[in-house]
């Protein structure tokens, strides 16, 4: 009667520190609360890049005239007939026997044909040949925003790479995907510099005075809990970052994880939602692979026995192997 007593203390015993130990993870799923799971299926959709090699490396790249552009007009056959003037502020310029022309966004030759236009207009040549120099230009540059903020003189043939380098270098936390606004093409250019030098030369695409280079910020997941490395992982907006990816990268699950308890904590403007998750089973293909957006946090809570006996090594086993044989003596 002794014996079974003993027995049943142990095992209380026992059931009673792995009750508390699997309690912890318990205890912090609080703060994990959320609204209802999304979709495992929904993916990020990449980067369009742009392809079109007109675009990319155009044969030819005509000046835009800006306020504060002083250029000198000139007039063929005559030579009468030579002002030199400032862009003003409001993008026109004053000349002689035609008054104010609105000049600002336009190419050396579009402005040339509306000088040229208006004389005609006006009666005073018959077929006047317009040629503009542009003397004096503060606008000659490129405009570096986002992650990099500089603007870079643009003199004769400039580079991408060149221009990312006068403005200081691309830090840590910056995307390799850079997006170009140029006056006169409609859509972005978008180019992936990437990490291997091939691909980077063949995005080192020309940059034109006016250009406004975007340098975005890498997204980031995170992975918490019983990962072997925690941390952040940056996301390549060409390559969607899975969840099966973003595990290898952190060397793989623990031993103490609840492999079946995994969970992916996304947040959207206010709006913050937990999917629960079998990794094991996303593993072996038994669940879609969610691709992972910036921000995402994925935790994989440790189970409280797992952590005890990992603590506590063989020891920690052979301590409740012992416990058990002192109790059935």
């Amino acid at each position: 009667m002794m014996r079974k007593r003993s027995v049943f203390h142990a095992l209380r015993t026992i059931v009673a520190v792995s009750l508390l130990l699997g309690a912890l993870p318990l205890m912090a799923r609080a703060q994990f609360n959320g609204p209802s799971p999304t979709s495992a299926g929904d993916i990020n959709k990449p980067v369009a890049l742009t392809t079109d090699q007109a675009i990319l490396f155009p044969p030819k790249h005509d000046l835009h005239l800006f306020p504060g552009d002083l250029i000198a007009v000139h007039v063929y056959p005559t030579s009468d007939y030579s002002p030199v003037v400032r862009v003003s502020l409001d993008g026109s310029i004053q000349l002689p026997l035609i008054g104010s022309i609105p000049v600002q966004g336009l190419t050396i030759p579009e402005a040339e044909k509306l000088i040229s236009d208006k004389l005609i207009a006006a009666g005073m040549y018959r077929n006047p040949q317009i040629t503009l120099q542009l003397t004096e230009s503060p606008n000659q540059v490129a405009t570096v925003v986002g992650e990099l903020h500089a603007a870079v003189p643009i003199v004769g043939q400039n580079r991408l790479l060149d221009v990312l380098t006068a403005a200081g270098g691309l830090p840590a936390v910056a995307s390799r995907v850079i997006t170009i606004h140029r006056l006169g093409v409609e859509q972005p250019i978008v180019v992936d510099l990437g990490s291997d030098p091939m691909t980077s030369q063949k995005s080192d695409i020309p940059i034109f005075a006016g250009d406004t280079i975007v340098v975005a910020r890498a997204g980031v997941v995170y992975l918490l809990g019983a990962f072997k490395n925690v941390g952040a992982i940056p996301i390549q907006q060409s390559s969607p970052l899975t969840l099966i990816k973003a595990a290898s990268l952190a060397g793989g699950q623990g031993f103490e994880g609840k492999m079946d308890d995994l969970r992916l904590i996304r947040t959207v403007g206010n709006n913050r939602t937990v999917m629960r998750l079998d990794i094991k089973r996303v593993i072996n293909g038994k669940d879609p692979d969610p691709v992972l957006q910036a921000d995402d946090i994925v935790f994989l809570p440790s189970s409280g026995m797992k952590s005890a006996i990992k603590s506590g090594g063989i020891g920690t086993v052979l301590a409740f192997i012992s416990l058990l044989v002192l109790a059935t003596r």
